[in-house]
């Protein structure tokens, strides 16, 4: 057991700050991503033992990660107690957070409108850099399915976002359809 345990530590180690770079991605905000990664480290551990090859650690990790984000939004409570962290806690004296709180919420609107999966592979994908073959195995889908479902995930969060922006008194952020800075959620080609 402690043999087990030594070598899960062993491949934690260099995922660890990718891994919960991806649950704060996925959440949010830097508390909830964190107790979300914690979770998901606890019951990594637990079935550990239950993994056959070393070598799929990393999209068995991943695997937990975004079911357990799935599990955790689908609960009522979630929907009370979430919000965006203040991007204010998050910067230095004299910086403007007002950029930056409005490119969060561009993508909390933009998440909103896609299911927890179709979020997570958008994360994993245009936010971590990860691999269409690499989320393939992760998914156990073909890399083909895996582009179209980013494409098509891409193509609701811009509705959404087109939708948002065009409702009369949508003023709360600065519309980027209407600016010389256009903001993209999401730009990457599914081919690379």
């Amino acid at each position: 057991m402690d043999r087990n345990r030594d070598l899960f530590w062993n491949l934690v180690e260099p995922e660890h700050l990718r891994a919960r770079a991806f649950c704060r991605k996925l959440i949010g905000n830097r508390d909830d991503g964190d107790d979300l990664y914690q979770d998901a480290l606890v019951a990594a551990l637990t079935g550990f033992s239950d993994l056959r090859e070393v070598e799929a650690f990393r999209p068995w990790l991943y695997r937990i990660i975004v079911n357990m984000f799935r599990n955790r939004i689908k609960q009522p409570w979630w929907k009370r107690v979430r919000s965006l962290t203040p991007a204010i806690a998050e910067t230095t004296i004299g910086d403007n957070p007002g950029p930056r709180h409005a490119a969060r919420r561009r993508l909390e609107i933009a998440f909103g409108a896609v299911s927890p999966e179709d979020r997570a592979l958008v994360t994993l994908f245009d936010l971590e850099g990860w691999t269409v073959d690499e989320i393939a195995r992760l998914t156990g889908k073909s890399g083909g399915n895996i582009r179209v479902r980013l494409h098509r995930t891409r193509g609701k969060m811009r509705q959404a976002l087109i939708r948002y922006f065009k409702k009369p008194g949508s003023k709360k952020l600065p519309n980027p359809l209407q600016s010389k800075d256009k903001v993209c959620v999401v730009q990457k080609s599914a081919e690379d």
